[in-house]
């Protein structure tokens, strides 16, 4: 059973920064990419980062790309996300998740949407204010 825990939310003033962190556990971490996806009131969950198991290449949502820079410790079954410049429509509770084992993709880039993803987290919340 993979179980997937956030850690890191929190208030922050519009501007400020915010690293958001999750454990994995359940099977072997390096084995597929890994995501963060974002998921504000009232509206659908999104995709905001994501990292192939290897660590590169990496893939952004356009809207916060050059704010924000995914990456993982496979040694230490950890995936980050550093949130810069925030805003305060980052607001969101925010998910970490990871792709089932059988997971197959020719592309080039890590997986980047949500049917593409098996394994969720609880969330975390990030609340930007302005």
């Amino acid at each position: 059973q993979v179980q997937l825990v956030e850690s890191g939310g929190g208030v922050v003033q519009a501007g400020g920064s915010l690293e958001l962190s999750c454990a994995a556990s359940g099977r072997p971490f390096s084995s597929n990419d890994m995501g963060w996806f974002r998921q504000a009131p009232g509206k659908e969950r999104e995709f905001v980062a994501a990292i192939s198991r290897g660590g590169t290449p990496t893939y952004y949502a356009d809207s916060v790309k050059g704010r924000f820079t995914i990456s993982r410790d496979n040694a230490k079954n950890t995936v980050s996300l550093q949130m810069n410049s925030l805003k305060p429509e980052d607001t969101a509770v925010y998910y970490c998740a990871t792709n089932g084992a059988s997971y197959y993709s020719s592309s080039y880039y890590p997986a980047h949407s949500l049917s593409d993803y098996d394994y969720w987290g609880q969330g975390t919340q990030v609340t930007v204010s302005s």
